[in-house]
């Protein structure tokens, strides 16, 4: 159901618990669905085997955090509707709250992705924590950087966690898991669908105290990061590129709105002031 309607039931029930017990036509009217959807919407409930979630979970060693605990990543609460529940891989620990977020074009050039494993490097080495999204391209450098210090980076997905895309990032999943954690607010068994990516953007900024915009076309998800950090109050950083490059288009318009242009990781950290 998402996490915008499924704190109205909250709201409303009271309990995760009472609204799961509660009838179609109590959720409809509260959640003004069609009858139509409200069908769909306790079938797939129907569907839903609690023991068999968990035996999964158990299966593939998934932690799960719902926002009521302790270790729920500080952040990520504050954001409009955050995810309900994550699944991770890894460990996440007190000190992510300093972290920045690194995205950009799945298609990057050279130039592009040398950048982004530069700055994730000079990042990482002063303390902050890497998060980004796994994808190919930008987000893939972004989290090798911080690797190869041996800091923290934070991968959020897309699908369940037990399919990692793209698949030629399997084994970058495993060291990401080793020295930091892989994330998802879809249940195990979710494929990585198109629709998904948009909506774990907002986790990806959330996490965050800065997005970085590498490399990003007109068009680009990255952009997608971008706004969901401002809607956050966040801050948004961009790298300028070749303007005679598609894939500067998007980071130069974001600096002509009003992002900050970065030159190095010190423009970074003059604008997100933490004791590190």
């Amino acid at each position: 159901i998402g996490p915008k309607r499924f704190y109205k039931l909250l709201e409303y029930f009271g309990s995760v618990d009472a609204a799961w017990q509660a009838k179609s036509g109590e959720i409809s009217r509260e959640l003004n669905l069609s009858s139509k959807i409200s069908s769909r919407l306790f079938e797939e409930k129907n569907s839903i085997n609690p023991e068999q979630e968990l035996d999964l979970i158990h299966k593939h060693k998934v932690n799960v955090l719902t926002i009521e605990d302790a270790l729920y990543p500080e952040n990520l609460k504050t954001i409009h509707y955050p995810p309900p529940v994550l699944y991770f891989k890894g460990t996440i620990v007190e000190a992510d709250k300093n972290s920045i977020s690194i995205v950009g074009s799945r298609k990057a050039t050279y130039y592009g992705k040398m950048v982004a494993e530069k700055l994730s490097k000079d990042l990482a080495l002063v303390g902050l924590t890497i998060i980004s999204g796994m994808a190919r391209g930008i987000d893939t450098a972004a989290h090798k950087g911080a690797l190869s210090v041996n800091s923290r980076t934070i991968a959020v997905l897309g699908c369940g966690i037990d399919h990692i895309y793209p698949p030629e990032n399997r084994r970058l999943a495993q060291e990401i898991q080793e020295s930091g954690a892989i994330i998802s607010e879809f249940p195990l068994s979710t494929l990585p669908e198109r629709q998904n990516f948009p909506r774990r953007n907002r986790i990806i900024s959330g996490l965050s105290l800065g997005t970085v915009v590498v490399e990003a076309a007109e068009k680009s998800g990255a952009l997608i990061t971008a706004d969901f950090a401002l809607d956050q109050g966040r801050e948004v950083f961009a790298i300028p590129g070749n303007i005679n490059s598609p894939l500067s288009n998007g980071s130069h318009n974001l600096i002509k709105q009003g992002a900050k242009l970065v030159n190095n990781y010190q423009d970074i950290l003059e604008e997100i002031h933490i004791a590190l």
